[in-house]
């Protein structure tokens, strides 16, 4: 029989620090796992001064109030506010690449109002949304698209075209279509008038109360959007 090897106090002491680091890692990587899971969803509200939430104090925007509601809904998101006064379709094609960062898990776009209050062609509106929308769906981000609607005043041409932009360009990327912005500040009339209640003096932009019945709508719609990270 071979006499048993002789091993050194430094030998016993090498693979004690080894036995223990092999279970530290061993404890710990499911508290990693844990943690990496519980790190809060970074939602993007991509838009104009709807988003923005021009004219109000903070914490009356759309962005503070969405943020409210989810959180009392008990998701775990933060709610990033990338909303930009005056932008238009063309001025979001511009800024959407360098906006989605790699943390960034979903986005809300709601764009085209100002193209509206210009007077901008449809094609043209079209083609800016398009472009948002492809690089939304070249990074595989949940998308929200929230529609304007062209008031009557335009034509019906120019409606028929600007209204269509939104629902074709969601089946064509993949989004989520949204209740048009504005929907739960008309009570179902579509008389513009009945939005004045919920409107700043401008007669354009939400006051808190206004904004307050949009995220009342929108909330949930955003909170399906968040289930389907989840779901994956």
């Amino acid at each position: 029989m071979q006499p048993a090897p002789i091993l050194s106090p430094r030998y016993g002491a090498a693979r004690a620090i080894r036995n223990v680091t092999i279970a530290f890692l061993a404890l710990a990587a499911p508290f990693a796992a844990a943690k990496a899971q519980a790190e809060p969803l970074n939602l993007v509200a991509f838009g104009d001064s709807l988003t923005q939430g021009y004219g109000l104090p903070d914490g009356d925007g759309l962005v503070p109030q969405l943020q409210a509601w989810l959180t009392a809904q008990g998701a775990d998101v933060t709610v990033m506010n990338a909303g930009v006064s005056g932008d238009t379709t063309a001025g979001g094609l511009s800024r959407i690449a360098w906006t989605l960062t790699p943390e960034v898990d979903a986005i809300i776009v709601t764009l085209g109002g100002n193209d509206l209050l210009r007077g901008i062609d449809p094609a043209e509106t079209r083609a800016n949304l398009d472009g948002i929308l492809r690089e939304t769906q070249s990074r595989n981000l949940p998308t929200l698209l929230v529609p304007m609607v062209a008031p009557a005043n335009f034509g019906p041409d120019y409606k028929t075209a600007f209204d269509a932009i939104y629902p074709d360009l969601a089946k064509a990327h993949g989004a989520t279509l949204a209740k048009p912005f504005f929907a739960p500040l008309t009570g179902g009339s579509e008389d513009p008038a009945a939005m004045r209640p919920w409107l700043q003096a401008d007669g354009i932009h939400p006051n808190k109360e206004g904004v307050a019945k949009v995220v009342e709508v929108l909330g949930p719609e955003v909170l399906a959007l968040l289930e389907t990270i989840s779901a994956n």
